[in-house]
């Protein structure tokens, strides 16, 4: 048993707990990335991070960006499997397939569909809101402080909700159409019968589904960012991970980056056990 164990564990400590080990000791370094020369600076790293606003800022977008989209992606994939899964639809089919392509696309294609949507003089979005004659509404989506963080959180949305919407299908599908008859006859509504059997019955895949879309959630957002608007404009839809890049390798502060890192790290975690403690529920079974 242990020599069938031994390659997946030499390979997940390779890759994954020496680079994590690592990310920790660097942070205690001050660092270029490219000279030999190191300073162990102990917690200045850290200290420093407190009154960095860039970061602060970042660390703030970030968390409103989990907050936002997550909620709109399980709320949007839960109704959408819900529909489709109870409704008779016509083409629905269609429709799963059509919301389900842009999860298999890549994030840097999905990056670049968006930049043309909100293109401010030939984009998709400007040019729908003249033809209609709503001028007045049209915007620089992707240069305007105010709502840049909106349009990149709209592109995550379209990227993730086919996938979870399939995902809570799935689900779904299992339950005993007799549960929902059973429901009718004593007068339950669609809606009750929603978040009376459907929601508890599907319970512990949606409370696995969040916790694994937030973290995903983190890594989406910094490759989008870095393709969209490159963390502009002036530091507005600035996140955690492209922070952590522009000071690692970009302005040459590697230790200060990987201690940004580290910050990363204890927020995912920290994250991922209260999203685990707040959904915990007794499994139904049926």
């Amino acid at each position: 048993m242990l020599a069938c164990l031994l390659p997946a564990l030499v390979l997940f400590a390779v890759f994954m707990v020496y680079p994590t080990v690592n990310v920790f000791r660097m942070s205690f370094y001050t660092w270029s990335g490219f000279s030999p020369d190191m300073t162990f600076v102990g917690l200045d790293n850290f200290r420093h991070l407190i009154d960095d606003k860039q970061f602060v800022r970042a660390f703030q977008n970030t968390v409103a960006l989990l907050v936002v989209v997550t909620v709109v992606t399980m709320g949007m994939g839960l109704f959408l499997a819900a529909i489709m899964t109870r409704q008779k639809l016509r083409g629905r089919n269609f429709l799963r397939f059509v919301l389900y392509v842009p999860n298999v696309l890549s994030v840097v294609v999905i990056a670049a569909v968006f930049s043309a949507v909100y293109d401010q003089n030939n984009g998709l979005l400007n040019g729908t809101l003249r033809l209609l004659s709503l001028d007045g509404w049209q915007q620089v989506w992707l240069g305007n402080q105010k709502i840049v963080l909106y349009s990149v959180g709209i592109a995550m949305v379209w990227q993730s909700l086919g996938y979870y919407m399939v995902l809570y299908m799935s689900s779904m599908s299992s339950i005993p159409e007799e549960l929902y008859e059973a429901a009718g006859l004593d007068g339950a509504s669609n809606a009750r019968q929603f978040f009376s059997i459907t929601m508890p019955l599907i319970w512990q895949n949606l409370r696995t589904s969040l916790t694994f879309f937030i973290m995903s959630a983190v890594n989406l957002s910094f490759v989008l960012v870095r393709a969209m608007t490159g963390g502009g404009p002036d530091s507005s839809s600035e996140v955690l991970l492209s922070y952590m890049y522009k000071q690692a390798y970009t302005n040459s502060s590697y230790g200060y980056g990987m201690a940004i890192g580290v910050v990363i790290f204890v927020f995912s975690f920290l994250v991922s056990l209260l999203v685990s403690r707040a959904t915990r529920r007794e499994p139904l079974q049926f």
